[in-house]
């Protein structure tokens, strides 16, 4: 039923304008009116600013953050060193990447694909992703009654990015995630004791009641 949901949400998205003027910048923020469309959004040292019920391509940056308004919708969202945001209702029918920076789904947004990032708090209000969440350092928040259809990996760290602290992992009331939730690094997992999820692979659940983890 949730996979049908999904499915028709994704029908209704309105098709992304093929004949958007592309937009470009460097050392500046690059932004999208509300309700206007263009084709590839990108920016260099700044962030991406896309309005309200606005339609993109790509939206893309390096040293910035990347902001889809409500209602608005994007192909893929792409950052480096900088965090990516969906607001309320804001659909991607593709990717949402980030390598160090935090990223953020607001109350019905939803997200085709994979949600990845190396490091930085991945979080889900209320919100839909399709495919897998991805990370290496970063914790995982999938909040109240959202969903992944998909899985869960933690990667295993290397180098530079090896970390003492293990990600925290919570998975809250009422949320589900179909896939299998696959730790590769020492995790701390903790998951409500309404919430759905698959098999687990090298961590060990601990149930929690209420609204959030005591701890």
């Amino acid at each position: 039923m949730r996979l049908t949901t999904l499915s028709l949400t994704l029908a209704l998205i309105l098709p992304l304008a093929a004949t958007g003027q592309d937009i470009s910048k460097i050392n500046g923020t690059v932004s999208v009116n509300a309700g206007e469309h263009a084709g590839n959004v990108s920016a260099v040292n700044g962030s991406v600013s896309i309005g309200d019920r606005a339609t993109v391509q790509e939206a893309s940056t390096v040293n910035g953050a990347v902001e889809l308004g409500s209602g608005a919708q994007a192909n893929s969202l792409h950052t480096v060193n900088g965090s990516v945001s969906l607001d309320q209702g804001a659909k991607v029918t593709g990717a949402v990447e980030s390598t160090n920076g935090a990223v953020s789904l607001d109350q019905g947004a939803v997200v085709a694909s994979n949600v990845t990032n190396v490091n930085g708090a991945i979080e889900l209000k209320h919100a839909h992703v399709g495919g897998n969440i991805e990370t290496v350092s970063g914790s995982i928040f999938v909040g109240e009654d959202s969903q992944v259809d998909g899985g869960i990996v933690v990667h295993e760290t290397h180098g530079w990015n090896n970390t003492n602290h293990p990600p925290h992992v919570v998975i809250g009331p009422h949320a589900v995630v179909r896939g299998t939730l696959d730790f590769r690094r020492e995790v701390v997992l903790q998951v409500s004791d309404s919430a759905q999820i698959g098999p687990v692979k090298g961590a060990t659940p601990v149930r929690f009641s209420g609204s959030q983890p005591l701890e």
